[in-house]
């Protein structure tokens, strides 16, 4: 899935935008480490990226390199583009066989396959710990990099939840923006009868086949499906059982659009069948595919579960740079890295506008470019929020089996939902992810 967030800030955005995209690198879908290995900045020296998304992730890679360039002019990126998929079993097929030609300076990992690289190929990725201020970023983004107190990887765009919806909905059925500032998971279901009664419209879509809103749900109470030593997370876990608690609810008070697959996702909000859509950050670029539902939309906090510790504020999404160990760049690609998405504002704040893109470096939540309004949003300056409640996001460990573990659940949630004891399905799902992992 692509994690793209729109532009909202300017007019003149889209002329950026257009801009940045036409980058002057080459994309060599074959490239591998160089062998230069002059100090930085006092000759010519290339390193390797290997990214998914070229317009987005690559070019956010284009921004840095510019930043960079103005005291390194002889620092050279060249930037791989594949597949999220391809890029991962190439990495994984040659780490796993012990070849290392032909591997990348650079790296772009999905944040839940970061603990499981590392504990993977120990050795094999390098350690940032003292080369980046991570006391400027969002902790929880923090902890997705943290193992054994060693921090791998510099962070990078976040998915941190809001409740995006249709205010003229709202207001059809009797509510106002306030009703749904800071509400628990019951009210949210409460006025989405409401909502479905007054206007006709379901108050938000359910998939059986697509994990996302557990996950959110999960982390909005600090935990995960999985424990920190990687044991299923599924029994005696109050917030695993208030979580598909709260999905069956919401699925038996009729408030649930049923669908499959993302057209069928994005289709149901940008034809107005919904009223809310629970989802992270990078969501904007879809629901503002329907211009013609500008200045009919805002963004409240998401619901909370009602159990003690969870917070209207999660996440959905990420990703973070690595560098390999072994590189004959390894330090020409840390100071890249370190210096430009690991502590530059004005990194940041050009990766928003010119890219939609949204990161959890604090310091640069305070600049103009996060500050501004959007007409698509009523006015709202809703990034401005998005950054307040990424710093509300609790931190978790995302283990190693993140996605064994969902596929485990997934596979039980239709027995859930069609009435099947809830002690009963947690112990078999628990029994399911420890046939799977052992």
């Amino acid at each position: 899935m692509k994690k793209r967030v729109s532009l909202l800030l300017l007019g003149t955005v889209t002329a950026s935008l257009l801009a940045a995209c036409g980058s002057s690198e080459t994309t060599n879908t074959s490239g591998g480490t160089s062998n230069t290995t002059e100090p930085v900045g006092e000759a010519k020296q290339k390193v390797v990226a290997w990214a998914w998304d070229r317009a987005f992730n690559g070019g956010a890679l284009d921004i840095a390199k510019e930043l960079y360039a103005k005291d390194h002019p002889g620092f050279e990126l060249e930037i791989v583009d594949m597949a999220k998929v391809d890029l991962e079993q190439k990495l994984n097929t040659n780490l796993a066989s012990g070849v290392k030609g032909g591997l990348p300076d650079i790296l772009l990992v999905n944040d839940p396959n970061i603990q499981k690289y590392v504990a993977s190929y120990p050795g094999t990725f390098a350690e940032f710990t003292n080369k980046v201020d991570f006391s400027k970023f969002s902790p929880f983004k923090v902890d997705a990099l943290t193992v054994d107190n060693k921090v791998y990887g510099v962070p990078f765009d976040i998915g941190v939840t809001g409740m995006f919806y249709r205010s003229d909905y709202i207001e059809q059925a009797g509510f106002k923006a306030a009703d749904l500032e800071n509400i628990t998971w019951d009210r949210f279901i409460e006025i989405g009868k409401v909502v479905k009664e007054k206007t006709g419209k379901y108050m938000i879509t359910m998939n059986p086949n697509d994990e996302s809103l557990t996950s959110i749900l999960l982390q909005s109470a600090g935990s995960w499906y999985i424990t920190p030593d990687n044991k299923g997370n599924f029994v005696d876990n109050p917030a695993m059982t208030e979580t598909l608690r709260v999905y069956k609810a919401i699925a038996d008070a009729g408030i649930a659009k049923p669908v499959t697959g993302w057209s069928e996702y994005v289709g149901s909000f940008n034809s107005g069948d919904v009223a809310t859509v629970v989802s992270g950050v990078w969501q904007v670029t879809g629901i503002m595919e329907a211009k013609d539902q500008s200045g009919k939309w805002k963004v409240a906090p998401i619901p909370k579960l009602n159990i003690d510790g969870a917070v209207n504020a999660s996440n959905e999404g990420g990703s973070s740079w690595f560098v390999l160990e072994g590189s004959a760049n390894k330090e020409a690609a840390m100071d890249f890295l370190a210096t430009t998405i690991g502590g530059s504002s004005e990194f940041y704040e050009r990766f928003l506008k010119e890219k939609g893109g949204v990161g959890s470096y604090i310091p640069a939540f305070s600049s103009e470019a996060y500050s501004q309004t959007s007409d698509f949003f009523g006015g709202q300056a809703i990034y401005t929020d998005f950054t307040k409640w990424s710093k509300e996001v609790p931190g978790i460990s995302l283990g190693m089996y993140t996605q064994e573990a969902k596929d485990s659940l997934k596979n039980e949630l239709p027995n859930i939902l069609n009435g099947a004891d809830l002690a009963k399905s947690l112990a078999n799902i628990q029994k399911l992810f420890e046939q799977q992992v052992q």
